[in-house]
């Protein structure tokens, strides 16, 4: 059977989102399919998003980069989870840490029986551990290691998961060498008026500011927080979650190192009214403040971000507002948004270019086959609001389980409504440590745990199996645990020692 749908297509924006695109599609397409890129030199991308998480390495493998070119090409260096300071309280830190933590049990999750054993330890008089002295990414993070080790040697225990800190804007760059090498076409121009179809109310025509007429069968909006197309044009209509997500506002601001050594974890830090990230890339830091702008100004952040710097800044802060929400639809007519095109979420767990990456794999899953492909569009929209609103609950997790009651900001955090879905997740844990098993979510139940259990939400019960153990047996796993990742630790090499290596000509 032929295909009868999409031949040529159009995509509006470069940047990261617009190059991911365009590389990933011309690689699986080839010549089944004709790109065009459109892309103004005039207009600025926001070129922040220099924090990944795990599934970006299986990206850049499907796309063919080598990662020695990658980290190179890109200043790139290893992520091995994320920090947070001050949120539970405000002595509070903890990390969410890629990977596994300890040992898995058929039925019973690892957190069930180190619990269990701090209970005994405090009865017994015993030293008393945290969750995360049972996590190789953790413990290698803290040590300032790294290397490729997909186990544990000598064991089945799972080894490194990984992500990158990298350069967005150096990022997009090498797409767009990859895709015009796949054929991709860049038109350089800004587009002045967007015409439609009459009779079906498609986009029909991309006009040109020197009078081109570009068409297409399709149109992938990668115009960011404009969207001219799916917004602008088509009017989809969007959800605000800002009565969750107070934050409407960040200022960015890059550093030199200083005296602060290469990291292999993102740090976030909870201030009065935000929070500030650090993302350390070999010829800079990346920090920023984002913050809720009814109970912090602009000269109030400046001055917080400013003053909590670590290294000599290259830059002056760099403003950016937003409204934390999703299009109703990600794929309407003969547009599918990608990028901030289709909603923004503020990058508290660095899933900013996760849900480019994602947006292209659906549109390739369920790329059309006909000239009405109305099922496969709403099988998409389904799965992007799924995808948005699990991870809105967790961002908005952060938030509510907190114990700060010091600001306006917090105390709102703490006394806020949280979605019904959030409100479920949250009682269930509470009551017996379980986290609800949904479809597709991004974050794994060991993230949900992490979080919870390092805001300081402490199950009311315990799975009868962990009870199961003896002092002496948890105590006996636990130690030979912390032993064998101490001893994995110990034989890595250094980040810097890594990145050096990766990047030697």
């Amino acid at each position: 059977m032929q295909n009868t749908g999409v031949k040529e297509l159009i995509i509006l924006g470069g940047g990261t989102a617009g190059w991911m695109t365009a590389a990933m599609l011309s690689r699986i397409f080839r010549d089944k399919l004709s790109i065009t890129l459109v892309e103004s030199d005039e207009i600025a991308t926001i070129g922040v998003g220099e924090a990944s998480i795990p599934p970006l390495v299986d990206f850049n493998r499907g796309l063919g980069l080598d990662e020695r070119e990658f980290i190179t090409r890109t200043q790139a260096t290893i992520k091995l989870g994320i920090e947070f300071t001050r949120w539970g309280s405000a002595s509070a830190q903890y990390m969410h840490a890629f990977g596994s933590i300890g040992k898995r049990f058929g039925f019973c999750d690892f957190h069930h029986v180190w619990q269990h054993a701090q209970h005994m330890a405090e009865q017994h008089g015993t030293a008393k551990s945290t969750l995360w002295d049972y996590s190789l990414n953790f413990r290698a993070a803290k040590a300032g290691r790294f290397a490729h080790l997909p186990v544990i040697p000598n064991t089945r225990l799972p080894g490194l998961e990984y992500a990158y800190h990298f350069d967005a804007g150096l990022y997009a760059k090498l797409l767009k060498e990859v895709a015009q090498k796949q054929a991709v076409i860049r038109k350089e121009g800004k587009v002045t008026e967007v015409k439609l179809d009459q009779q079906t109310g498609e986009v029909s025509e991309l006009v040109m500011h020197d009078g081109a007429c570009l068409s297409a069968d399709m149109f992938i909006d990668c115009s960011g927080l404009s969207a001219m197309l799916i917004d602008k044009t088509l009017n989809v209509g969007f959800d605000d979650w800002s009565h969750w997500l107070a934050c409407d506002s960040a200022l960015a601001i890059p550093t030199e190192h200083g005296d602060v050594p290469l990291l292999p974890y993102t740090q976030s830090i909870a201030h009065g009214a935000g929070w500030q990230w650090r993302i350390p890339l070999q010829h800079r830091v990346g920090n920023g403040l984002v913050f809720a702008s009814r109970f912090c100004s602009e000269a109030q952040a400046r001055e917080v971000l400013l003053s909590n710097l670590q290294g000599k800044p290259l830059d002056e802060p760099k403003l950016i507002r937003f409204k934390t929400g999703m299009r109703r639809k990600q794929w309407h007519k003969n547009v599918f948004a990608i990028g901030l095109s289709s909603g923004f979420l503020e990058p508290l767990e660095s899933t900013s270019i996760h849900l480019i990456q994602s947006a292209i794999m659906r549109l390739i899953r369920h790329f059309p086959v006909s000239k009405q492909p109305d099922m496969q569009r709403a099988a998409c929209n389904s799965e992007f609001s799924q995808e948005m609103k699990q991870i809105r609950d967790f961002i908005i997790l952060h938030y509510k389980a907190t114990k700060r009651d010091d600001t306006a900001f917090w105390r709102w955090c703490k006394d806020m409504e949280v979605p019904e879905s959030l409100e479920q997740r949250l009682a269930l844990f509470q009551q017996s440590g379980a986290v609800m098993r949904d479809e597709g979510n991004l974050f794994s139940n060991l993230a949900w745990q992490q979080v919870m259990l390092g805001q300081g939400i402490k199950p009311g019960a315990l799975h009868p199996l962990a009870m199961q153990f003896s002092h002496e047996q948890a105590s006996d796993l636990l130690d030979s645990l912390e032993t064998l990742i101490q001893h994995t630790v110990d034989q890595l090499p250094t980040h810097r020692a890594f990145i050096d290596n990766m990047t030697q000509k």
